[in-house]
């Protein structure tokens, strides 16, 4: 799973409800759960405004408001493009990132960001997508997309209740030691598969950022959560994503998911 998000998993975490999955919880495995949750239905394609804001130690809040645009390709629509434009404020407008995810083990994802200032197109390595931050956010460039479930080893660690809603726990380790983290802490309503909560733990084995969504619900008949809480307990940065305007299976063209349409600013 990648926070998408936000998915956007985000860009966007979004999942409908398994009867399955409950019939089958005794003789699931950590894998399975990790599975159910990447499969779940979330359109061929989607679009939102994003709303992130940072927010220092000291209280202090900057805002940033973003379209994005997505849309599954390739066979079985299992890989994901992915566009952001940035529109406030001023010294962020006409940034761009896009993004063409992978369901594949091994191979990284290709990630652009252009930055208008410098007219510039960069890519971002895979080593730097899973160090860097997102535009100063507590997200990484790997955390604003999706995850192949086998790049992690999982472990049902058994089921808690989160907010009164009963959730499997898991622990999932990546494979690839150039990861941030060292292994993952995730919480996943029961009822539709929303994963609620993620704690990070870094390469010492402490705890190095927390995970929240919330304002679960449904649009256009998918599960989504619509805020997503990131903190850094050991910087104490903080960053949140909302989204609002959330379309799923919109017209979108393959097409238009390149640097070219990167550096025009908008689809």
């Amino acid at each position: 799973m990648r926070l998408t998000t936000v998915v956007l998993a985000a860009t966007l975490v979004s999942v409908v409800a398994s009867t399955a999955f409950a019939q089958d919880a005794g003789k699931l495995t950590g894998r399975d759960v990790a599975q159910r949750v990447k499969d779940r239905p979330d359109g061929d394609s989607r679009q939102s405004k994003l709303t992130m804001k940072l927010i220092n130690k000291r209280g202090s809040v900057r805002e940033r408001k973003i379209q994005t645009y997505s849309i599954d390709v390739g066979k079985d629509k299992k890989d994901r493009k992915m566009l952001m434009f940035f529109e406030y404020p001023g010294d962020v407008k006409g940034t761009g990132f896009l993004t063409w995810d992978y369901d594949q083990v091994g191979k990284d994802d290709d990630k652009w960001l252009y930055l208008p200032a410098m007219k510039k197109t960069r890519r971002i390595s895979g080593s730097s997508a899973k160090k860097d931050y997102f535009m100063g956010s507590d997200f990484t460039y790997d955390d604003m997309g999706n995850r192949n479930v086998d790049e992690d080893t999982h472990t049902l660690l058994g089921e808690e209740a989160v907010d009164g809603q009963k959730c499997w726990k898991l622990e999932s380790t990546p494979k690839d030691n150039r990861e941030l983290f060292s292994k993952k802490i995730w919480w996943v309503r029961q009822d539709c598969l929303v994963p609620v909560k993620v704690e990070f733990y870094d390469k010492q084995g402490a705890l190095h950022r927390k995970l929240e969504f919330s304002n679960i619900q449904k649009v256009d008949g998918v599960w989504m959560a619509l805020k997503m809480h990131m903190v850094n307990v050991q910087t104490e940065h903080q960053t949140v994503l909302e989204l609002s305007e959330v379309k799923v299976n919109v017209k979108l063209d393959e097409g238009a998911f390149t640097t070219a349409t990167l550096e025009k600013g908008g689809i």
